[in-house]
């Protein structure tokens, strides 16, 4: 029996650009160091099994230019393995410390386990280069890897043309450098579009984006199909609408399955709990308590006092919970056929990727039972990518969709608001410097410095754009250091434009700004010219 409809799994991995080379040990340098340990080893290890096992698959996977720039950057792939031989150290630590404590000293055993396990991964098997392992999943035709926005920028307040078109052009420009193709799709940062700027992506080649719901249901005409099917914008380019109701039972911890009380409870770690001249080691070098990714209690329930974690629990209920949504998705499905025949519908669920491990430990098992049970359980639908989708059925519905973004409330609140609205008057600012500066020089035949000093003004203005500083300051976490990335990089621009325009360019000082911010090596200040 052939399928009735697809499944659309999308993981959007991302994080900002952070990498400080003036310090030996940075804190939100960490942030790339429990994701490449927690979430991103871990799903590559999935797909390997997989691969090697000759069991099918079919996902999307958004890796974000400031993200793979980091993976590839030969100072953080070392700090990173000296990130990872402290924690097998202190997992060894606790592989004493725990041993007549019998639940506590299994778990030992199994994080002592991860963590060489990711050593192997990392350093042996892929040589430091990550991105390298999710190409090959790309060419043996399992994964369909799209790129983002440069910087991660949210587009919808962007207001210039010139700093969407940067953005984008940007990430299709690394995406082919890195991975030999043009990217089919892309993902807009917090699903954020605004009106028009599909007729950008057409420019660059793009064919598709993901979108919030009602981004589709509020479009111009009304969605013939809702989000189970896409829609070409004027520009042609298509527009794929995500599916609430799958995503919600991934995403929510309270009503989703990541809140089940045999899970991994993510807020008690070792870090916090033993005595601080044991663990000051491994924490932060300031003194700082902070995560170290070792955590022996399990979710429990609405109380403190947590109990071990069981790891062979929280696998059945992995397995249990993967059988729960792949049968609620074959009767979405089988409804939707019934509506929609003789067209197939398709599901899109988009992601986080690091929900996947690192906020829900057990994540990448559920992925792994759910691959494996689409395969052998059930003939009600199957893995597709949104590319796939549209080679399948090239003719679609016309609309506008509307303004929108998966962001709290639907629109842009999330990054703009009380305590971020000052950023974007720096930021529309520059924007109009920068292409000033880009029209006035725009020939390729332009003298050395002055060339690296309005590229390293691109740089710095597109990480000032990060639309992650905007939502770190609004969730009120690492606000310090958010003020200080806006601050630094508008300052730095500044500088530049400053020099530019006064004919002077300080050749020393440059060089440390683009030795420290040092993404997108291949970027052409004329982008802004257009």
């Amino acid at each position: 029996m052939k399928e009735k409809g697809y499944l659309a799994l999308i993981l959007h991995a991302h994080l900002p650009f952070v990498r400080h080379p003036e310090y030996e040990d940075f804190l939100e340098e960490r942030w790339l160091f429990e994701a490449i340990t927690e979430t991103y080893i871990p799903l590559i290890n999935v797909f390997e099994r997989l691969l090697e096992e000759k069991i099918d698959f079919s996902l999307t996977l958004s890796l974000t230019p400031t993200l793979a720039s980091m993976l590839l950057d030969p100072l953080l792939q070392q700090k990173y393995l000296r990130h990872l031989e402290k924690l097998i150290e202190l997992a060894d630590k606790e592989v004493t410390r725990t041993r007549w404590q019998e639940d506590f000293h299994q778990l030992a055993l199994m994080y002592h386990h991860r963590f060489t396990n990711a050593r192997l991964v990392f350093a042996e098997k892929w040589k430091r280069n990550l991105v390298s392992a999710f190409r090959k999943f790309q060419e043996a035709g399992k994964l369909e890897i799209i790129t983002c926005a440069g910087t991660h920028a949210y587009l919808p307040l962007a207001l210039h043309r010139q700093a969407v078109r940067a953005q984008v052009k940007v990430g299709v420009t690394l995406h082919q450098e890195l991975f030999g193709v043009r990217p089919k799709g892309i993902w807009l940062p917090e699903c954020g579009y605004n009106p028009g700027d599909d007729e950008i992506l057409k420019e660059e080649g793009i064919k598709y984006f993901i979108m919030d719901t009602h981004g589709i249901l509020f479009g111009s005409p009304r969605p013939k199909y809702g989000v189970y099917a896409p829609c070409y914008c004027k520009s042609g380019v298509a527009a794929f609408g995500r599916d609430m109701e799958s995503s919600k039972s991934v995403w929510s911890s309270i009503e989703g399955y990541p809140g089940d009380y045999n899970y991994r409870e993510f807020y008690r770690d070792i870090g916090y709990d033993l005595d601080y001249e044991y663990i000051r080691p491994y924490i932060n070098p300031d003194g700082t308590r902070v995560n170290t990714g070792i955590k022996y209690y399990r979710i429990t329930g609405k109380t403190e006092d947590k109990l071990p974690y069981i790891p062979s629990w929280a696998t059945a209920k992995a397995a249990e919970h993967a059988g729960n949504f792949m049968f609620n998705r074959e009767k979405q499905v089988e409804y939707l056929y019934s509506i929609m025949h003789p067209r197939k519908p398709i599901v899109v669920s988009p992601y986080d990727a690091e929900l996947f491990g690192h906020w829900w430990f057990e994540g990448p098992q559920w992925l792994d039972f759910l691959i494996r049970k689409i395969n052998f359980d059930q003939k009600t639908i199957k893995l597709l990518t949104p590319g796939k989708y549209l080679e399948i059925y090239p003719k679609n519905q016309k609309l506008t969709p509307s303004m929108s973004s998966w962001g709290w409330k639907g629109y842009s609140e999330v990054w703009l608001e009380g305590s971020n609205d000052w950023i974007y008057r720096h930021l529309h600012k520059a924007t109009e410097r920068m292409t000033e500066l880009a029209r006035e020089n725009n020939t390729p035949h332009l003298d050395g410095l002055k060339r690296r000093a309005l590229n390293q003004m691109a740089r710095e203005l597109m990480l000032a754009q990060s639309s992650d500083w905007a939502f770190i300051l609004k969730t009120g976490t690492f606000t310090s250091y958010a003020w200080r990335r806006i601050r630094d990089h508008i300052a730095r621009f500044t500088y530049l434009y400053e020099q530019v325009k006064g004919k002077y360019i300080d050749e020393n000082w440059l060089r440390s700004v683009e030795e420290k911010d040092n993404l997108f090596p291949n970027i052409d200040y004329r982008i802004y010219a257009d």
